[in-house]
C-alpha cells in the first residue's frame, strides 16, 4: 500500500514537473516557430501559423540589416568581463564576512541585498550624466562596471553562503602550516569552493547577458549588445514579428546552449552544502 502511494506521488510529481517545464518553455518554442515564418504568416492565428510554409528569410534579412557578430562579441565582453571583475572583488569580501565576521556583517549583507530592490530608473539620470562626464557612454568598459556593481550583491551573497559551508578549522590548519592570506585564498579556499564559484560565475553571466535596461540606456551603436540588437526590430511603424523572433532566437541561442551544457555544474553549485 505504502509503495503504491509512493509510486502515485512520483507519477504526479513527474507530470507536474513536465507541465510546468512545458509552460515555461512554450514562449521560447513559439518564438522559434515564428522566426521560421514570413511576416504575413507570423501575424495569423496560431493554427494558421503552424500550417504555413517554413522559411529562413527572416534570418537572412536580420543578418543583412545588422552586424550580429559585433553585438554578440559585445555581449560576451560585457557578460564575462563584469562577472570576472565581480568575482575578483567578491571572493575576498565574502571570505572576510564568512571567516572574520564582525558585529555588523549581517547588517552589511542585508544592506547590499537591499540595493537590488532599488528601481533602476531612479538612478539612471545621475549615472547617465556621470558616464557622459567620464566618457564611458556607449563603451563596453562602462557597461562592465555598471553590470558588475549591479550583480555584486548577488555574487557576494552566493559566495558568502558557499564559504560558510567550509569548516574554518581547515583554514586554521593552513595558517598553522605557514600559509599566508594569498595562499589561503588561492590554494585552500578556492579549490574547496569550486562548485559554488562556478555556479556563481554561470548565474551572473546569464544575468549580465540578459540585462536590457542599462544596455539600452547607456549604449547607442558602438557597444550595443544583443539586447539592443533585439530592440532594434521594434519601430514606430510597428513590430516585425518574424524578424523580431529571428533576432530573439539568435540572441538567446548562445546562452541557452551554455546553460544546457552547464546545467549539471549549475545545479551542483546551487545545491552546494545543502545536504550534510
Amino acid at each position: 500500500m505504502a509503495r503504491a502511494v509512493t509510486n502515485r506521488r512520483k507519477t504526479i510529481n513527474t507530470i507536474a514537473a513536465w507541465t510546468i517545464g512545458l509552460l515555461i518553455f512554450f514562449p521560447i518554442l513559439w518564438i522559434i516557430v515564428l522566426s521560421f515564418k514570413s511576416e504575413g504568416d507570423a501575424i495569423k492565428t496560431p493554427l494558421q501559423v503552424l500550417g504555413s510554409a517554413w522559411t529562413l528569410e527572416s534570418y537572412f534579412v536580420v543578418q543583412e540589416r545588422s552586424d550580429y557578430f559585433k553585438h554578440f562579441f559585445n555581449s560576451v565582453t560585457i557578460a564575462v568581463g563584469s562577472t570576472l571583475l565581480g568575482i575578483l572583488i567578491a571572493v575576498p569580501a565574502a571570505w572576510s564576512m564568512a571567516f572574520v565576521p564582525s558585529k555588523r556583517t549581517r547588517d552589511i549583507l542585508m544592506w547590499m541585498l537591499s540595493t537590488k530592490m532599488l528601481p533602476a530608473v531612479g538612478v539612471l539620470y545621475p549615472i547617465y550624466l556621470l558616464f557622459i562626464r567620464l566618457g564611458l557612454l556607449d563603451t563596453t568598459f562602462g557597461l562592465v562596471i555598471v553590470l558588475m556593481l549591479i550583480n555584486l550583491p548577488i555574487i557576494v551573497w552566493m559566495l558568502y553562503t558557499y564559504f560558510r559551508e567550509i569548516p574554518g578549522e581547515i583554514l586554521e590548519a593552513a595558517r598553522m602550516d605557514g600559509a599566508n592570506l594569498r595562499a589561503e585564498l588561492l590554494y585552500v579556499l578556492t579549490p574547496m569552493a569550486v562548485p559554488g564559484i562556478a555556479s556563481t560565475i554561470l548565474l551572473n553571466v546569464i544575468l549580465a547577458w540578459n540585462e536590457a535596461f542599462w544596455t539600452l540606456n547607456l549604449t547607442a551603436a558602438k557597444a550595443a549588445p544583443l539586447t539592443a540588437f533585439i530592440a532594434s526590430y521594434s519601430s514606430p511603424e510597428g513590430l516585425f514579428y518574424a524578424k523580431l523572433s529571428a533576432a530573439s532566437v539568435m540572441a538567446i541561442a548562445p546562452i541557452l546552449i551554455m546553460g544546457w551544457f552547464s546545467q549539471k555544474q549549475l545545479v551542483r553549485g546551487l545545491t552546494f552544502g545543502a545536504v550534510k
